[in-house]
């Protein structure tokens, strides 16, 4: 394999904020912090509740049974269930997101959503206990019907709460903490 695929691999990373170059061969994971996490937080916070309600008002037949379909394959975003809930969590996102037929924005939150995965894996380490997993996983069933019954409104609001109680939302605090942050913070966005 040559040098140039690697190398262009690394430039994109870099720039995604996912690696940083040190040297011309020093590379190494990109340390999380809880200011990127609280910034990605912020933006989820503006852009999921637009697209919930977008998807209120201009889901197909079609949008509705792919939602349905990844909303069967929900289970709670557990330790347990590890990546399959983390993968079915974000499809299900995912499918919510394509049905506001917003390319720039389905775009911009997926976007969001692969710079935020890593802090979400991190509030799968975190003790919340079982309330905040079901919660979040009724929630789901909850905007799915929201969208279906084309309540914008509604759906744009639940979404806004659903997001300030995610594992992101868990992750910044425990950086915060970690990093003896004061201030704003997931809580108070």
């Amino acid at each position: 394999m040559s040098i140039t695929p690697l190398r262009e691999a690394i430039r994109r990373l870099s720039s995604e904020g996912l690696v940083a170059v040190e040297s011309h061969r020093d590379v190494r994971v990109a340390a999380m912090s809880a200011e990127e996490a609280q910034q990605l937080f912020e933006v989820r916070l503006s852009l999921d509740p637009t697209a919930a309600e977008l998807a209120a008002l201009r889901r197909t037949d079609h949008d509705i049974l792919v939602m349905r379909e990844a909303l069967d394959r929900l289970v709670p975003v557990t330790r347990q269930w590890g990546e399959e809930g983390l993968l079915a969590h974000r499809n299900f996102h995912r499918a919510l997101y394509l049905a506001s037929h917003n390319d720039v924005l389905i775009r911009l939150l997926d976007d969001v959503w692969d710079k935020s995965d890593r802090y979400r894996r991190m509030g799968l380490e975190l003790p919340p206990g079982d309330e905040p997993r079901t919660r979040d996983l009724n929630e789901h069933h909850q905007l799915f019907d929201l969208v279906v019954a084309g309540d914008g409104s509604a759906a744009a609001a639940l979404m806004r709460a659903h997001i300030i109680e995610s594992l992101t939302a868990a992750a910044i605090r425990e950086l915060q903490d970690r990093e003896n942050i004061t201030g704003t913070t997931a809580e108070s966005a």
